[in-house]
């Protein structure tokens, strides 16, 4: 079901990484690509969209790696913030703004937002014993407590999960707890937290989603329903801490927001520092969309806890859609980012210049919508060599070398259409109402089928239609066949926009055309004007997808260029040697505990 259209607007939010440590091909699949290609379309249809990101800042992980690395949270967070912030940028995925939870700004909105929850008695505080360290004077969050495992024995299990057998913990479960700072056992000590009583939006929770929401991927219904039908509690929204967003209640010193209540409130953040003047009609306005794109352990975070929050506080709109996707395994494991097990997007992009592309291609043809998926490296070499370089690649080639051979680089013009011409430019169409419904539906593994189904068309009709034979004895015929093949080119180009941007503008170029790219907010606030990229002389759109004329008669296009080159097997090798010893130091690490 798509309601696009009952709307003016389409605020589109990613989850916020968190800063300890940089991102990986997983979070790509599962968060970042899928959500730029629909932020493309969208633009590229001319939706008024906005798309918000930034680094998640603060929590107990930050804290642990700066003690372990002798530096402060601070600077842990600010090494990583420039890390993703890049590795973004070049994966070309394009945000509007990329902020972090660490602003005054960010602090601020957050506090806003907890004091009017508690000054209304949305809040309600309960009194616990909690473990504490008496030599380094503080509570102890559970990452912060290990012990042996009641379920495996393993002796390094943390006071919330073990990483040897995947069970999930509390502290009072391991058998002989210590403080992972001072390695003393710790004591129980009573403190207040402020907690926010799910249970009380238990009624409205399920009417709202397994009613009004039965559209949502079937991942996401059926863990909302899970969670729904076991019951829900409620949930600490503060922790004993000195490295967050503080209380803003007298008395709290020590405490900060806990870092799942304040993570989310970065998009209305990241929205006021890009728009300080227009950005309640993004977040308060029932005629915007609001769609988080996450991962699957984000789910009930943007179902349930920050739509609880949203309604508690009164002004916000709440999520029209949650596309999140599953898992992204690697060679058949699952990525870990504590053994290495991940392909880094930073690292990639080192190792294999200018074809992030090809990495977009490859995690959105795998993509895990609705159960896990494996990335392999040789599927990746796979699907660059006989996908993008042998069909797409291949095509555009022939036609433009060939337009460049037979009409000195002008647009043929097109004689009379036979069936074949016909046939094709049919079969566009059907794909071209199939690809935008799929991507008005967020179905982008098939939807890139059928944008690479037109580059398939293509390259089976100048292979069927034979315009080198037909060079020696009818050259108005052969002027046609190369018309349909330009016609053909300008459809890729529009196609492979939304996922495989790089690739679509050397395509343009080559065509020597510009492309409509909706409003870019980056430039300022809301007057910005609607943008166009590239040859404004010449400029596709998205409605031209499709037709039988986008380029002219006449029209001189640019030289053929290689749009993807074969990845050889040696570059492959390397890579799947640089995870067989990080294979094998796992295992011994693991022998030797």
């Amino acid at each position: 079901m798509n309601n696009q259209a009952n709307f003016a607007r389409t605020l589109v939010t990613c989850a916020l990484p968190y800063a300890n440590g940089p991102i990986h091909i997983g979070h790509l699949a599962g968060v970042y690509v899928p959500a730029d290609i629909y932020v493309r379309y969208l633009r590229m249809r001319g939706k008024d969209v906005l798309f918000i990101c930034g680094s998640d800042e603060h929590g107990v992980p930050i804290t642990i790696k700066a003690r372990a690395e002798g530096c402060s949270p601070q600077d842990i967070v600010d090494h990583y913030h420039k890390i993703i912030k890049d590795s973004f940028a070049g994966m070309g995925i394009n945000f509007d703004i990329y902020s972090r939870t660490t602003s005054k700004l960010h602090a601020e909105t957050a506090s806003d937002f907890f004091k009017k929850l508690y000054d209304e008695g949305k809040f309600i505080s309960m009194e616990s014993e909690q473990y504490y360290d008496t030599e380094a004077g503080c509570f102890l969050a559970d990452r912060y407590i290990v012990g042996s495992c009641p379920k495996c024995g393993h002796e390094g299990a943390y006071g919330d999960q073990c990483e040897n057998c995947g069970s999930t913990l509390s502290p009072e479960e391991l058998i002989n707890p210590v403080s992972k700072l001072s390695g003393t056992t710790p004591i129980k000590k009573k403190t207040t937290h402020w907690y926010l009583p799910l249970d009380k939006y238990q009624e409205w929770l399920s009417n709202w989603i397994l009613e009004g929401h039965q559209e949502w991927r079937s991942n996401v219904y059926g863990q909302c329903k899970s969670w729904l039908d076991s019951g829900l509690q409620p949930r600490a929204v503060s922790r004993d801490l000195d490295w967050g967003v503080p209380l803003p209640i007298p008395g709290t010193e020590g405490k900060v927001l806990y870092v799942w209540f304040d993570a989310p409130i970065g998009y209305i953040s990241n929205t006021k520092e890009l728009l300080p003047y227009s950005w309640e009609k993004w977040w308060k306005q029932e005629d915007t969309r609001l769609v988080h794109f996450i991962g699957k352990d984000n789910i009930v975070f943007h179902c349930i806890v920050f739509p609880s929050m949203l309604k508690a506080h009164g002004e916000y709109i709440l999520p029209d859609n949650v596309p999140a996707n599953e898992f992204l395994n690697l060679e058949g494991d699952k990525i870990s980012t504590s053994r290495n097990w991940a392909v880094w997007a930073h690292e990639y992009l080192l190792d294999f210049p200018g074809k992030a592309d090809v990495m977009r291609y490859v995690l959105t043809a795998n993509a895990p919508e609705t159960k896990d998926n494996d990335f392999s490296w040789k599927e990746f070499q796979m699907r660059n060599n006989s996908e993008l370089a042998a069909i797409f690649g291949n095509f555009v080639n022939r036609a433009i070398v060939l337009t460049h051979k037979y009409f000195d680089g002008k647009i043929p013009a097109c004689g009379e259409l036979l069936e074949m011409d016909k046939a094709a430019f049919a079969e566009i169409k059907a794909l071209r109402d199939s690809l935008e419904d799929n991507l008005d539906n967020f179905r982008f593994r098939d939807a890139l089928k059928d944008a690479m189904g037109i580059a398939r068309v293509g390259n089976k009709y100048i292979s069927d239609a034979e315009p080198w034979k037909t060079s020696k004895s009818d050259m108005e015929r052969t002027g046609t066949i190369l018309n349909v093949c330009l016609q053909i080119c300008a459809d890729l180009a529009i196609a492979f926009e939304p996922f495989t941007p790089d690739a679509a503008e050397r395509l343009r170029k080559m065509l020597r055309t510009g492309i409509f790219t909706g409003k870019d907010y980056r430039k300022g606030e809301e007057e910005c004007e609607n943008t166009i990229k590239g040859c404004e002389e010449l400029v596709l759109e998205w409605d031209m997808l499709g037709g039988e004329s986008i380029l002219p008669e006449g029209w001189q296009i640019a030289p053929a260029e290689l749009l993807f080159e074969k990845i050889e097997d040696s570059a492959i090798d390397a890579q799947l040697n640089r995870l067989a010893k990080i294979r094998a130091e796992n295992e011994a690490a693991e022998k030797g505990a």
